[in-house]
């Protein structure tokens, strides 16, 4: 008798020997991994990943616009919103923005009336208004008692002055579009060494050059006069910046978009407030010796409006440089002259004659200021430009 064949596939419920081989075979034919299509290594939706990676920032934001300004501070540009399948980050903000849990129950709250925003409008022009006003009773107070008072009391009502100017100043600037929210940096100190040196600086070096200093220094208070009372247009050229700026967001569509209507935004409003500056300053003119003599005043102005624009938006460390930088040039000025007097070191000293007799004493803060002020606008034609630099507080 021959062997018997296995060729016939047996039953489930057989049981020769190909039965159990079949059972043997089954788990392995089961448990075999499917020969299909490739795994998606990536997500499948990549919004969502940055959905959840920026929870927060989506679930916080009142509108598109704060969440694309968020995005931008994280680095997130228009080229690189194309791997989320968007053609800048404004559309992707959008989408965030409508796939966020709760941004479509959040009611937004009505817009103010225009009562009270014409209130505070009011209410901070005023108070800008305040340095101004008390510098100019000072100088009218020693102008009306010069030869009445004596030099103890004129320096009385010189000092009560001051006091009252600084308080305005910090009044003025604790609210309005000049209140900077994330602090100043630091600086405070380097805005009264300026402001000192407008005042004592022309008559210190002047002393030092020609062999001193000896005496008393002569003041020169023309340079608050104009820009004590400068502090109210710069608070208008500050809100209307921002004005503009906040409608630009609103209206573009990319973000090289919206930097690009900020940058003349900005320049119009340095412009209008250097033009409000030099009127002052030419109000305030008999202080200033000279046809160049307010130059110094403009470009002391022009730094501390850029400077506090810098710190209002989120920027205080850059204007924080820029101010030290001009301050550690008008001190270097009278110690250079004094370094030049000692033997083999006269080559310290060319440097600031060659600037004294070209422009006068007045040419050294022309030069620092104005120099640090070029510097914080090439910075702020950048920084300010930037989506997340007016993002709502």
């Amino acid at each position: 008798m021959g062997r018997p064949t296995q060729a016939t596939a047996p039953d489930a419920g057989g049981e020769g020997p190909g039965a159990v081989r079949s059972a043997v075979r089954a788990p392995e034919i089961a448990y075999r991994p499917a020969r299909g299509p490739a795994v998606r290594r990536g997500p499948a939706d990549p919004v969502k990943v940055l959905m959840h990676r920026h929870r927060d920032l989506c679930e916080r934001a009142v509108d598109p616009l704060e969440i694309a300004a968020g995005l931008e501070a994280h680095g997130l540009t228009d080229r690189a919103a194309a791997r989320y399948r968007h053609r800048d980050v404004f559309s992707l903000a959008e989408e965030l923005y409508a796939r966020a849990p709760g941004a479509g129950r959040t009611v937004r709250a009505p817009a103010p009336p225009p009562a009270p925003g014409k209130e505070a409008r009011a209410g901070w022009t005023l108070s800008a208004l305040l340095p101004g006003a008390a510098c100019l009773v000072t100088v009218g107070v020693l102008r009306a008692t010069e030869g009445v008072l004596g030099g103890e009391a004129r320096f009385a009502v010189t000092a009560a002055g001051a006091l009252l100017v600084l308080l305005g100043l910090r009044l003025a600037l604790r609210s309005g579009p000049l209140h900077a929210p994330g602090g100043t940096g630091g600086i405070t100190p380097h805005v009264c060494w300026l402001l000192g040196y407008a005042v004592y600086g022309d008559d210190l070096l002047a002393q030092v050059i020609s062999g001193g200093p000896d005496g008393n220094w002569t003041a020169a208070p023309a340079a608050l006069l104009g820009l004590a009372p400068a502090l109210a247009p710069a608070a208008w050229c500050a809100h209307l910046f921002a004005t503009q700026a906040r409608s630009r967001l609103t209206g573009s569509h990319g973000l090289s978009e919206f930097g690009a209507g900020v940058r003349p935004a900005l320049l119009g409003a340095l412009a209008l407030f250097l033009c409000a500056l030099t009127a002052l300053l030419f109000l305030a003119g008999p202080g200033h010796p000279g046809p160049g003599g307010a130059a110094g005043p403009a470009a002391l102005g022009c730094l501390l409006f850029l400077a506090r624009l810098l710190a209002v938006h989120g920027f205080p460390e850059p204007a924080a440089t820029g101010l030290a930088a001009a301050c550690a040039v008008e001190v270097a000025a009278p110690f250079l002259v004094l370094a030049g007097r000692l033997p083999g070191l006269d080559l310290l000293a060319r440097p600031v004659d060659a600037v004294v007799t070209a422009a006068g004493p007045g040419g050294v803060p022309v030069l620092a200021c104005g120099a640090a002020a070029l510097g914080l606008l090439v910075h702020a034609s950048v920084a300010l430009t930037r989506a997340s630099a007016h993002a709502p507080a």
